[in-house]
Formats: structure tokens, C-alpha cells, sequence
């Protein structure tokens, strides 16, 4: 018996060492490694961020899941973008082994979610949170830029707010005087660029975050009187309040290709086209979350396949499509019409659906088929909502580009989405908000 504690024990310790000698290793693996120094400079070409002495134009995205990280070195992208330091050593040291460089977020506390910038103690301890974690994370090598709170101006009043992030900004470059600051703004006016360029003059540039009316941002940069450098730290699909709702609310998302189109058009006409004070951007959302519905923003699916938008990037950032490409969405129908239609079903009955789409590369393709009940979340902003019910047992076990399905039992706004999937985790999807009555 001792002799099998003895084993034990012997065992522990050497994959504790081992352990400890691996960690240990890569530490000094990345602190050997030279820290980033970027800075800005206004060449010849407009405004861009020079890192360690090198023009580096921002071809990134936002990303909350560590394991897509390494697909978005693979479709050339150059840098991610986080919205807290949470994960932070965790995204930078995988980010460092991917070539990519990082905006780490700095999470800062939202007046919409009850912070109080008129509470100087709450401030001063914010303040003091953020200090420890700047210095833990301030000599990373893969350390491009702080991003100073998220659209801290989304329902808020309180001036004062950006006195609060002229202070983190100020604490900041003490601490690491080779790294950028700024903050993201929902939307772009004048108002806010006068109220940031009295109160927060530390910040180093200031980043701008738009969907629908990304197709006017030259029109609203000249609108706001700003003359320097900026960045749009989030773009992508047309937002749920920015689309026409049915009779009961319930907005209506754009198929799969009309998102990926528009990826498309929106980075030429409104970013890359924008060079002298736009310096890149970071497309929104690497990943997937669930924002009224499931596939919202995400250029991703819940099951980890990539949608058309990816697609999209690979070719913005590239100039060539990825080798095999994601199905193509042309149209979508329940019982002949489509979401903008007000549809309504009897409870029990059944309806049929049908979508068209095709595959670039002659793929053989799946359909795959779902309804849920309708999200009632309303918050904004982006915060956290919980994923609404699925109903199962609606469909036949076999289905196909067309369908029939039972109307749910139960009154009440649900969604039917199509899911059209290749075999090389690629997904196309589009729903359509449908109301069952008695």
C-alpha cells in the first residue's frame, strides 16, 4: 500500500513539474519576445497605425470564442478585436501563436445597466480594477490597442462617463506608453466627438461602430466635424431596429446572402473607401451569440459552421473566394409568401415551405428545418438573452428544399428557419416570423 502512495504521489509531482515547466516555458517564451509598439502616423495616404515601425491596416474581426480564432488567421485576417480583458491572456497568447494582433476591450460599467458615474467611489474602484488588469496584460506581444469601454454613449446622460475613460486612458499610458487608446461610439455626431474631444482628450483616436447606416459613413464623418484618425470597431448585418417588423412586433432578418452581400458592399463603398481617416476595421461577429434570434449576427452557426459572410471576408481580405464556398440563398417562402407578408396560421394545421438555393461548387446539399418560439427580449446594446424554445415534432422525418409542417398547438409568434448545409461546414439559413392563432 505505501509503495502504490509512494507511486502516487511520485506520479503527482512529476505532471506538476511538468506542468509547471511547459507554463513556465511559454511565459518566458512571451515575455522574451518584443513588446508591440504602435503608434499613429498621417502618411501619405491618410491616417494608419504603425506597429513596431511597420503601416498596419486593420483586417480583423470581433471575437468571443477562443476556438474561432484560429479560422480567422486562416481566411487573412490580421488582428481580433475582445470586448473585456476576461479571457484576455488567453486570446493574446493565441492570438501571438496566429500572427494575429488584438484590441483587447476593457470592460467598462453602462449607465443602462445601472453604473453610476456620479458615484465617485464606484469610479475610483473601476479604475483600480482596470489598473491590475492593464498591468497583467500591458507587455504581451500580440498587445495592438486598448478599447476603452463599448458604446458607453447606447441610453446614457451622464457626461461624466467620459471623464472616467480620460482617467483609465491617462492610467493607461503611464503604465504602457507603447500602446493605443481608444472607444467605441454607437454611431457617429457631432455632439459626441465635441463632448469626447473636451472631456477625453487622452484617447489616441476615436473608433466608430454603425450597421445600417455603415452605408453613409462618409456623409456622417463629414456631418461630425471629426478630422482624425478612426476605426469601425463593429460592422455587419443590418440590426433588428433598423428593419421593418411584422403586425406583432417581430423584425425581420435578412436570408444568409443579403447579409453576405451586403458584408461585401458595405467594406468596399464605406471602409476601404474611407482610407484617409477610416485606418480598418473589425467585422462583427466572429463567432455566434444569440440577439433576438439565433443567426442574427453571427457570422457563424450555433454548430460551428461558416455562413456566407465568412465566405465574404476571406475574399475582402484575400482578393480570392476561399477554395470551396458556403450555399447560396434565392428565395424562401411559407405557403407562397414571405416574412414581409403578416403570415398567420391556425394552430394544428399544416402548411408547406419551400426555399430555392444552390451551391457554387455543385455541392450536394442538406435541408434542415426548425421552428421556435419567437424571442421577447428587449434589451439593446448587445447584452446577454436567453435562446427561445425550439418545438419539435412539427416536421417529417425526411425533408428536402420543401416541406410540410404542423402550425405549433399553442397561440402565439414563432419563427420557421431553414438551414440549407453543404459537407464542408458550410451552413446558408433564413427564417420567417409566422403568428398561430386558435
Amino acid at each position: 500500500m505505501k509503495y502504490l502512495i509512494y507511486q502516487k504521489r511520485s506520479f503527482l509531482f512529476f505532471f506538476l513539474f511538468t506542468l509547471f515547466y511547459i507554463c513556465n516555458a511559454q511565459s518566458k517564451k512571451i515575455s522574451n519576445t518584443k513588446i508591440t509598439n504602435s503608434e499613429i502616423r498621417l502618411t501619405s495616404e491618410g491616417y494608419r497605425i504603425f506597429v513596431n515601425e511597420e503601416p498596419f491596416y486593420i483586417k480583423g474581426a470581433g471575437a468571443i470564442d477562443k476556438s474561432k480564432i484560429g479560422t480567422l488567421a486562416k481566411h487573412g485576417a490580421n488582428a481580433l478585436r475582445t470586448w473585456s480583458t476576461y479571457y484576455g491572456m488567453e486570446f493574446l497568447d493565441q492570438a501571438q501563436e496566429l500572427g494575429l494582433k488584438v484590441m483587447i476591450g476593457i470592460w467598462v460599467g453602462l449607465e443602462r445597466n445601472g453604473f453610476d458615474y456620479n458615484d465617485e467611489e464606484a469610479v475610483r474602484e473601476q479604475l483600480e480594477n482596470i489598473r491590475k488588469r492593464v498591468i497583467e496584460l500591458k507587455n504581451h506581444p500580440a498587445l495592438m490597442i486598448w478599447g476603452i469601454g463599448n458604446e458607453l454613449n447606447h441610453h446614457s446622460e451622464n457626461p461624466k462617463v467620459w471623464d472616467a475613460v480620460n482617467d483609465i486612458s491617462e492610467m493607461i499610458h503611464e503604465l504602457d506608453p507603447h500602446h493605443l487608446t481608444t472607444t467605441s461610439l454607437a454611431g457617429i455626431n457631432k455632439k459626441y466627438v465635441d463632448l469626447i474631444g473636451n472631456r477625453a482628450p487622452d484617447l489616441d483616436f476615436l473608433s466608430v461602430q454603425l450597421y445600417a447606416p455603415i452605408d453613409i459613413l462618409p456623409e456622417l464623418i463629414t456631418k461630425s466635424n471629426y478630422k482624425g484618425p478612426l476605426l469601425v470597431t463593429e460592422w455587419g448585418a443590418t440590426g433588428y431596429w433598423e428593419v421593418d417588423k411584422t403586425e406583432w412586433g417581430a423584425p425581420l432578418e435578412n436570408n444568409s446572402s443579403v447579409k453576405a452581400d451586403l458584408y461585401l458592399s458595405r467594406y468596399q463603398n464605406s471602409i476601404v473607401s474611407q482610407s484617409q481617416q477610416v485606418m480598418g476595421s473589425f467585422a462583427f461577429l466572429w463567432g455566434q451569440k444569440q440577439e433576438r434570434t439565433p443567426t442574427w449576427f453571427g457570422m457563424y452557426m450555433p454548430d460551428g459552421n461558416e455562413t456566407e459572410s465568412v465566405d465574404v471576408m476571406h475574399y475582402a481580405w484575400n482578393g480570392e473566394w476561399p477554395k470551396n464556398r458556403t450555399p447560396r440563398l434565392h428565395d424562401f417562402t411559407l405557403e407562397g409568401q414571405r416574412a414581409i407578408n403578416n403570415i398567420k396560421l391556425k394552430a394544428g394545421d399544416t402548411y408547406n415551405a419551400q426555399v430555392e438555393a444552390t451551391d457554387p461548387d455543385n455541392d450536394k446539399l442538406i435541408f434542415r428545418w426548425e421552428i421556435m418560439r419567437e424571442s421577447e427580449s428587449q434589451k439593446t446594446g448587445g447584452d446577454a438573452e436567453y435562446i427561445p424554445e425550439t418545438i419539435s415534432g412539427l416536421f417529417p422525418e425526411q425533408t428536402d428544399s420543401s416541406t410540410s409542417f404542423l402550425a405549433p398547438s399553442k397561440p402565439g409568434a414563432y419563427r420557421l428557419f431553414i438551414y440549407v448545409e453543404d459537407d464542408y461546414l458550410h451552413t446558408a439559413h433564413a427564417n420567417i416570423p409566422f403568428y398561430v392563432e386558435d
